[in-house]
């Protein structure tokens, strides 16, 4: 760089001004390893193999350092959200000597379903390295899920487990995920009487079980939807109490529904005791001190009797708890075990009704329906069909999902009976209805040769029959509405003069109209009019017997000539 060493810019000569311009290009412009040879320190390497660990509420990270060891190098980490573009410093991660660090405050800061970054570099004294960039997470996602806490409860025939959802009351991170907790209890005297339970509930009592006897439990909590486990909970045991001179607890508690009644039965073996049940919302048991929520039963309470019965109004529909216990005097069993109790699973089925239909001669169709709408309409129905040839008692059992179809592979012209029962399953009850009124089909005729010839038999005889009538209506059409011009054989061969044939034949339009009239063997009486236009009118009479002789003779000779002759042509018509 050649500069001009004369001249004074500001009281500085410009060699000087050029030298600090220099100076501060090398200052911006160096690589860390310079600015650090410029600060006097050693060349730092970033932190190696970063990674970050979330268990419930609990937030770490960990990385290895990249300095050779005995060096007195420190860690510090920012974080950065989606809705900052500015690095923060990390709570908890900040002049770290060792390799890991804990940053669970960051999580009063955040939304553990928002996206965020880390990075972290290392420092000493006043060197620092590069930073280590993370890639971005969810912590939501990222989490594992802790063990549950449990707790056991114990008596002299029974142990309760308390389980607690992971994190705890208070967790942010399973807040919104508390009531979707499966948990899957191992429970076991010995290594040859294992049992496993699953349950949703917190609270889950286990008997009958041997008095002053060890057991042991271990948990573990699920969330099904997200298909993510917990990691398994310490192993915890306890002792059940010694056997006392406590009543005996009711147990194996059924509900089933009887018209508009629902029936509540247990087993138990003491006499001279009542029982007392009580219900509770299952929602409630996903609360705390849900001990205090349950209510009595009130038509169950102080009765002698292993039943009782409570009203189909008394409860909505939903699923429900129920327990029961006995009582003596003073003296009072543990609760029963608790009984869950789904109104659905007992409401009435309905019973199906069938209409059916010959398709053809091998199959007939059958449509399910019903009289009343039931809750189960929610539900997937399915159908028992029962069916059998009415000749015979052997019956063939179908089951169907839809409410249209087809029974195939039937004999053609055979009598069907079919009778059907609805069906409700789910993955904890079952129901079914009454069976159907029977009803009956014949099917179609087959495809056999006889069949179709009798078939084309009557087509043919019905086609005849069909053109026949029609040819006799043709005929009295054309009678009534277009008769013949022709006259009859027996008067057509006597007439033989042109003449009379056009006057009988005579189809055109004209002024004159000829008549002749035959009245005995005797008399012929010919009229002519004729209506011309400046003409009056002319009448001819005559007669054998008599003669006026007022004709000229020119008009009498044709006359008479005429009547001669037509008198002879009806001698020989009537003769």
């Amino acid at each position: 760089m050649v500069l001009d060493v004369t001249g004074r810019i500001g009281g500085w000569p410009r060699r000087m001004v050029a030298l600090l311009g220099v100076t501060t290009l090398v200052l911006v412009a160096g690589p860390p390893g310079m600015l650090s040879a410029a600060a006097g320190g050693t060349h730092l390497k970033p932190p190696q193999d970063v990674e970050v660990s979330i268990t419930d509420d609990t937030f770490t990270l960990r990385w290895a350092s990249g300095s050779d060891p005995g060096r007195n190098v420190t860690f510090s980490a920012d974080y950065q959200t989606l809705t900052t573009n500015n690095w923060m410093k990390l709570p908890g991660c900040q002049y770290i000597a060792s390799t890991n660090c804990d940053f669970s405050s960051l999580n009063i800061n955040i939304n553990v379903y928002d996206e965020i970054k880390l990075r972290i570099r290392a420092e000493e004294g006043n060197s620092v390295s590069p930073w280590q960039e993370l890639d971005p997470f969810v912590p939501q996602h990222k989490a594992q899920i802790g063990p549950p806490k449990v707790h056991l409860e114990a008596e002299d025939k029974a142990i309760i487990i308390h389980i607690s959802p992971p994190g705890g009351k208070d967790s942010l991170m399973w807040a919104m995920d508390k009531s979707r907790f499966n948990y899957s209890i191992v429970f076991w005297k010995s290594a040859s009487d294992v049992r496993t339970f699953n349950t949703m509930h917190s609270r889950y009592r286990v008997s009958p079980l041997s008095p002053e006897t060890a057991y042991c439990v271990k948990a573990k909590a699920r969330l099904w939807l997200q298909r993510r486990s917990s990691v398994e909970s310490p192993m915890h045991c306890v002792n059940t109490t010694e056997n006392t001179d406590q009543l005996p607890t009711p147990e194996n508690l059924q509900v089933s529904g009887e018209g508009q009644v629902y029936i509540l039965q247990w087993n138990y073996t003491h006499e001279n005791v009542t029982f007392q049940a009580q219900w509770l919302h299952a929602y409630l048991k996903k609360t705390e001190n849900f001990e205090a929520k349950w209510a009595p039963l009130r038509t169950c309470e102080h009765i002698r009797t292993s039943w009782c019965t409570f009203p189909r109004s008394a409860f909505l529909s939903g699923i429900y708890f129920l327990r029961v216990r006995a009582s003596r005097g003073n003296r009072m069993s543990p609760w029963s075990q608790e009984k869950e109790f789904d109104t659905d699973s007992q409401a009435s089925v309905p019973t199906p009704v069938l209409i059916l239909k010959a398709v053809n001669s091998s199959s007939l169709r059958v449509f399910v329906g019903t009289q009343s709408k039931s809750a189960y309409q929610r539900y997937l129905t399915t159908y028992e069909i029962i069916f059998w040839e009415n000749t015979s008692n052997v019956e063939k059992t179908l089951t169907e999902e839809r409410a249209d179809f087809v029974i195939p592979n039937l004999k053609a012209l055979t009598v069907y009976c079919v009778k059907a029962r609805a069906l409700l399953h789910t993955h904890k009850w079952s129901s079914r209805s009454a069976l159907s009124d029977t009803v009956c089909q014949r099917t179609q005729p087959g495809d056999s040769p006889s069949v179709w010839l009798t078939v084309v038999s009557c087509t043919v005889l019905a086609v005849s029959i069909t053109l026949c009538a029609l040819q006799g209506l043709r005929r009295l059409v054309d009678y009534v509405f277009f008769p013949s011009r022709a006259p009859p054989s027996a008067i057509n061969e006597y007439i033989t003069e042109q003449s009379l044939k056009n006057i009988l034949l005579s189809t055109s339009e004209e002024q004159t109209e000829k008549c002749f009239i035959i009245e005995n063997m005797d008399t012929v009486a010919l009229v002519e009019e004729t209506h011309r236009t400046g003409e009056g009118h002319k009448t001819y009479n005559s007669q054998t017997s008599e003669d006026s002789g007022n004709y000229s003779n020119e008009d009498e000779n044709s006359s008479s000539r005429a009547s001669d002759d037509l008198g002879q042509e009806a001698s020989v018509w009537r003769e």
